[in-house]
């Protein structure tokens, strides 16, 4: 899909908005699981603290103890993560439990407030971090009040394995949950830009003469935009008309004084004076061609649609005038066209394109002059083909080059090829130039079908 596609743009903007707002999302809900794990966890050792408090027993000399062991068998396994530890503030004696071995909890040296729970982040055994709660409490003992420290601590990574897990339980739960936000925006997207679609066939529908206005259910947002392709067709529709009218006018302008001039050519042959009568034939045929091909100019410039044109109606017409024709009358024409054959092309341009290649073929042929039509899917190939001498490679070459004025050929063909040639340019297609199986020459081209 190219880059350029609204549909693309969309959904990749969708997906890098779905992943962020994930990815914020996820991140939030794993600081918030953390959070409520230390929550968790610091319940736990609260609880541990005032168990330890509740069975604190001295001796005659006021060292402290556990009256037995608690519950969690951690505290009996060597560096097993959970620690606890008793110190006494004025002689700073330990009295801790298994878990830590030969260390001690470095506790901070503060003074915080009596029976509040104070949260420490403290180096443990082995390199650990562990999460400390420390309370201060004030004990009765044989040789009087003493005020001790007791913590209790449980290596964080344990929390960063509950946090690690529940990440990935997380990461994967949300990208299920964008797969199915991107397919939901796609599906969407492809909704919200079908109005589009519909535009774009009543387009085309407009090109190809199935129509002549924008006739869509669209939303309101684009219905504007419908409005002023149909107000720009409008003008079109006027715009062509007014090019059409002046060419008619201009062409019955000029048909009344080329009628008068080749009458003149004739009565001046009529008095001997073929040479001149001759030149003013010729010069009144190419100012005639002149105007036909300027004529045929502008029309296909303000040509917008093309219908669809069978052609065997088409072909058969222009057969029938040409045998009424002094030239045609020794001619055998042939057709070869497959059934049911129709071209994207105005009726005019078509009778144009085919009209002046027949008339050429006639003009030259011996007595023979084909034209065959066939589909090579999605265009149709016409061959118009006679018996003539034909054209030379060379010269096939100089008037279908690229920037050749093919009016400065002879008279007839040259003007009739460069008609045919503005015409099929018009519609995209190209007209070439070889022999002919019957000798003469052929004359090929393609439209849409």
């Amino acid at each position: 899909m190219n880059i350029r596609s609204l549909r693309l743009r969309l959904t990749i903007a969708a997906t890098c908005a779905i992943f962020l707002a994930l990815a914020l999302a996820g991140t939030g809900l794993v600081l918030l699981f953390e959070r409520h794990v230390e929550r968790r966890i610091g319940s736990e050792l609260n609880t541990y603290i005032n168990q330890i408090a509740a069975r604190m027993l001295f001796d005659e000399n006021g060292a402290a103890r556990l009256d037995g062991r608690l519950a969690d068998p951690r505290f009996g396994q060597v560096y097993s993560g959970l620690y606890w530890q008793i110190a006494d503030e004025k002689t700073n004696q330990f009295t801790r439990s298994r878990s830590l071995w030969d260390t001690s909890l470095a506790l901070p040296e503060d003074t915080p407030r009596l029976g509040a729970i104070h949260v420490h982040d403290l180096p443990g055994p082995r390199g650990a971090r562990l999460l400390t709660h420390e309370r201060r409490l004030v004990f009765n003992t044989p040789n009087g009040e003493k005020i001790l420290r007791l913590a209790v601590g449980i290596d964080r990574a344990d929390v960063a394995a509950l946090r690690a897990k529940f990440a990935g339980e997380v990461t994967l739960s949300l990208l299920l949950l964008a797969g199915v936000l991107i397919l939901a925006g796609w599906v969407q997207i492809s909704v919200g830009l079908r109005p589009l679609s519909a535009v774009q066939r009543g387009l085309s529908a407009i090109r190809g003469g199935e129509t002549g206005r924008l006739d869509v259910d669209v939303p309101q947002e684009i219905a504007p935009l419908v409005e002023e392709v149909n107000a720009l067709l409008d003008v079109q529709d006027k715009a062509m008309q007014r090019a059409r009218d002046r060419a008619a006018d201009l062409a019955h302008g000029f048909k009344t004084p080329l009628t008068a001039l080749l009458a003149d050519a004739k009565r001046l042959g009529d008095k001997g004076e073929r040479d001149i009568a001759d030149e003013i034939r010729r010069t009144a045929t190419l100012m005639r061609g002149h105007i036909e091909r300027e004529l045929t100019r502008s029309r296909i410039r303000n040509t917008r649609t093309s219908a669809a044109v069978e052609v065997s109606p088409v072909v058969q017409g222009l057969f029938a005038t040409l045998k009424r024709t002094p030239e045609g009358t020794r001619i055998r024409f042939e057709d070869d066209i497959e059934s049911a054959l129709s071209v994207r092309a105005e009726r005019d341009d078509l009778n144009e394109i085919l009209g002046n290649l027949l008339e050429n073929a006639v003009r030259h042929a011996k007595g023979k002059v084909r034209l065959r039509a066939s589909r090579r899917a999605p265009k149709i190939r016409f061959d118009v083909e006679d018996d003539g001498p034909g054209i030379a490679g060379a010269r096939r070459k100089e008037v279908t080059g690229r920037g050749q004025r093919l009016d400065s050929s002879s008279l007839g063909a040259g003007l009739g090829l460069a008609i045919v040639s503005d015409v099929l340019d018009h519609y995209g297609g190209k007209l070439t130039l070889n022999r002919s199986e019957l000798g003469g020459l052929k004359a090929s081209f393609e439209l849409e079908g």
